[in-house]
């Protein structure tokens, strides 16, 4: 009897910048990527990171899907010339990923598609410390181009690489300047009194102050019609990172409202970045898009990596082997040793699902009368 033939989904990310590889499996990419393979429909193809820096594409292996994105010292445009060699299905399509280098590109494309933003505008310089006639300080605000902000306002780097964002208080309130960067330790912000004007050293982006009420949203997706939200303390609050008793930080699984399922949608397409992480400022009944992190993973999330697993599945058979089923079995197959439970489907709180998008129903509460 013919052996069938397996879709080798490449694997072609830098794995010492993303803890992901087969020596490593308890990362988010080798979570999924365990799961995919439990499914026998698939192989999974380590490219490894001599062959991506060293080796020409022409040598590296052959695969049906490839799973690529740009992390710090990644080839990015080498992972392009093999795409284009080899044409495999793209998770995450490489040439718009040069977008997300770019804070202005992102806002831009943002626009484009209708997705909210912040109110902001542009300071670009050509130099360090270059003198424009457009941009204008005072002490309580800035104004470019005639638009003005007053403080709180956010300045960020156009460059997307660059996290140390800051945001400048009014004199009413003591002045200062708070300045966000990714954790360090159980920091994420630091507050100094003492600095009351901006930076002139680059081209910055200048955005209008959104209170969210101490949370941040972040929201992940897998495919456009599937997205799960999780919030956290925002650093703007006091910088101090709330971490649970294994050194985690606390996240919290948030409901998406229909218009915000929507935006993922909307977000993953603009960018087409089938798994794409974007941050959500909730502010005054609405919803704004402030960030777009391109791949990213839920972690320590054992029901995400179900549900990413079973929809990358589907993404590649419907790509690479459509006349296959794609229907979800009735029982996982990394848990045929577990009873079936009811929840095993993909519907859970801050998810989407497989299926028409923004229709999924989705539990709120339970009510219970208790008589005596």
């Amino acid at each position: 009897m013919k052996k069938k033939k397996k879709i080798r989904i490449g694997v072609c990310v830098m794995e010492k910048k993303v803890k992901c590889g087969p020596e490593v499996s308890s990362a988010p990419m080798g979570q999924i990527l365990e799961r995919l393979q439990s499914f026998g429909e698939f192989e999974i193809v380590h490219f490894g990171d001599k062959a991506i820096l060293e080796e020409p594409i022409e040598r590296w292996p052959l695969c049906d899907c490839l799973i690529a994105f740009h992390s710090s010292g990644y080839p990015l445009e080498k992972a392009e010339a093999y795409a284009a060699l080899r044409k495999p299905f793209l998770v995450n399509e490489l040439e718009h990923q040069h977008l997300l280098h770019d804070r202005r590109k992102v806002y831009e494309r943002l626009e484009s598609y209708g997705i909210p933003v912040p109110r902001y505008a542009l300071v670009n310089r050509e130099k360090p410390y270059q003198e424009l006639d457009y941009f204008v300080e005072e002490e309580d605000f800035v104004e470019v181009h005639g638009q003005r902000f007053w403080k709180p306002f956010v300045e960020k780097p156009v460059h997307g690489d660059d996290h140390r964002i800051m945001i400048y208080y009014p004199s009413s309130a003591g002045g200062g300047m708070k300045e966000l960067f990714r954790k360090v330790g159980n920091r994420s912000s630091e507050f100094h009194p003492e600095v009351r004007r901006v930076r002139r050293e680059s081209s910055y982006i200048y955005e209008e102050f959104m209170p969210t009420g101490g949370t941040d949203v972040k929201v992940y997706t897998v495919g456009p019609k599937y997205a799960h939200a999780e919030a956290r303390k925002s650093p703007v609050v006091d910088g101090v990172v709330m971490r649970n008793t294994d050194g985690k930080e606390v996240r919290y699984p948030v409901l998406l409202t229909p218009n915000e399922k929507q935006m993922a949608r909307e977000v993953c397409i603009a960018f087409r970045q089938g798994v794409c992480g974007f941050d959500l400022l909730r502010c005054e009944g609405r919803s704004y898009v402030c960030d777009v992190n391109g791949w990213s993973f839920v972690k320590n999330s054992y029901k995400y990596y179900d549900d990413a697993a079973c929809v990358l599945r589907k993404m590649f058979l419907d790509a690479k082997a459509p006349h296959l089923s794609t229907a979800i079995p009735p029982i996982l197959p990394w848990k045929v040793s577990e009873p079936a439970q009811p929840s095993e489907g993909l519907t859970r709180q801050g998810s989407g699902i497989i299926g028409s998008f923004g229709q999924a129903e989705e539990l709120r509460c339970v009510i219970a009368i208790v008589r005596q």
